[in-house]
């Protein structure tokens, strides 16, 4: 709950049960509170004096499988055999003097035909690393959920499973394929039938594996005690490992990333993983995954221009990743997390009763840094830039893994000028001004 001294009711007076959690969290934090939007005390005069502010909750789901594949492509090598000239009878006598244009054109076609040759078997005579590559070695891959033809293609060719992506095409055509491919774990072997590979990724998975599910809402911390908890790699050398710097040449969306971290680009899911991956291994998957459901599937170029012509505000992609994840804790649902990106937003436009203070005022900001239940004294007392009561704007980072439903909802938020917001398992109310705030949930 986004809230503030001064929006709470008497000690007396019992308050709604908040239990926020929607599915079973094997990392939950404490238990929650009712979540609220009240007027800050921050900077400016309150209209009424009040207790301490409720703690924000958050949600979890589960998600689906994922993976990536970093090799070059080998084909079989050929070697072109000449013919051999007839000779002249013996006896014979010598030829006469002709003209030698049946020559030069013989010589030109020879030419061509060996030129198209080596355009046609060059990729497959040199092949890089991969020219050395022997037939039959086993090849374990996942192709992602949501891959299409081409990233399929270019998994198989990257893994030497098959030669081009040209064989693969011609397969699933002949196979009439293009909707049956499956997505999951595999194992095949390298320069493999085309027909086979097709054959099995229509049959589907056939490589059982070790599962990891990462819900919705969970902290970079969190994911790594998950990930130590399903393949036994260590808590700390994941977190060690999970920095934007290492991974920001291969994926372009991490430029921008705050505190060298990854927080809110672990993308929640279930990963299926053969045998025991290294740290490197699942965070790849993970940021695959990412880029294949937020990166490449929304639109943030149109949600940034519709934010600043409604609020006048400019938020990069970013920022609106930091949003959505904390509209992902502040909500349960997609309508109410629409309706909490509008409060949001209305906020940081300084609108209302926020006019020239754009504090978000969220609970759930603040506990990223106490790591459970928010208390006045912590709003009070706690210097970080993630008490966005004291600080105005957006924290430095995400404050966890959004789910796609909170990014859409922060791309498309509601169209309101509602200020507050108070929100139970049971309840929820949205207010324009502070006093009808406080009168929803009295």
């Amino acid at each position: 709950m986004a809230n503030v001294p001064g929006s709470h009711r008497q000690a007396d007076v019992p308050r709604p049960a908040g239990a926020r959690f929607r599915t079973p969290d094997p990392a939950s934090a404490p238990s929650q509170r009712p979540r609220s939007a009240a007027y800050p005390s921050h900077g400016a005069p309150s209209p009424a004096q009040a207790p301490a502010p409720h703690a924000a909750g958050s949600r979890f789901a589960q998600g689906s499988h994922q993976s990536y594949a970093h090799q070059d492509s080998q084909g079989p090598t050929y070697m072109p055999q000449r013919s051999q000239g007839a000779y002249a009878r013996g006896g014979a006598r010598p030829p006469k003097k002709g003209s030698s244009v049946p020559v030069v054109i013989g010589v030109l076609i020879a030419i061509a035909v060996v030129a198209g040759a080596a355009l046609f078997l060059f990729p497959r005579i040199f092949g890089g690393d991969s020219a050395n590559i022997e037939a039959g070695q086993q090849v374990s891959i996942t192709i992602p959920e949501g891959s299409s033809g081409d990233a399929i293609a270019t998994i198989l060719v990257e893994n030497h499973i098959i030669v081009d992506s040209g064989e693969y095409y011609a397969a699933v055509k002949k196979l009439n394929a293009e909707m049956s491919l499956k997505p999951g774990d595999y194992q095949f072997e390298t320069l493999q039938d085309p027909l086979s590979v097709v054959k099995q990724l229509v049959a589907g998975p056939n490589l059982e594996g070790v599962k990891l599910t990462v819900p919705e809402g969970k902290t970079v911390e969190q994911t790594a005690q998950l990930v130590e908890d399903a393949y036994g790699i260590s808590a700390d050398e994941f977190i060690s490992q999970a920095k934007a710097s290492a991974y920001a040449g291969d994926y372009p969306f991490l430029a921008d990333a705050g505190n060298d971290s990854l927080e809110g680009f672990l993308y929640p899911k279930t990963y299926t993983f053969a045998g025991t991956p290294t740290a490197d291994e699942v965070i790849r998957a993970m940021l695959d995954q990412y880029q294949l459901d937020v990166f490449d599937a929304f639109d943030f170029d149109a949600g940034r221009a519709a934010i600043s012509a409604t609020y006048g505000i400019e938020l990069s992609d970013y920022e609106l990743l930091t949003l959505a994840s904390i509209v992902e804790r502040e909500g349960l649902n997609a309508d109410q997390r629409a309706h909490v990106a509008s409060v949001f937003l209305n906020r940081l436009a300084g609108k209302g009763d926020f006019a020239g203070r754009p504090y978000l005022q969220s609970d759930a900001t603040l506990m990223y840094e106490t790591g459970g239940a928010v208390t006045a004294e912590d709003i009070q007392g706690i210097d970080s830039p993630y008490n966005s009561y004291q600080n105005a704007g957006l924290p430095p980072t995400p404050i966890c893994s959004p789910s796609s439903e909170a990014i859409l909802a922060t791309l498309e938020p509601t169209d309101s000028d509602d200020l507050y917001f108070y929100i139970t398992q049971d309840e929820e109310y949205f207010s324009q001004t502070y006093d009808e705030h406080m009168q929803s949930w009295e």
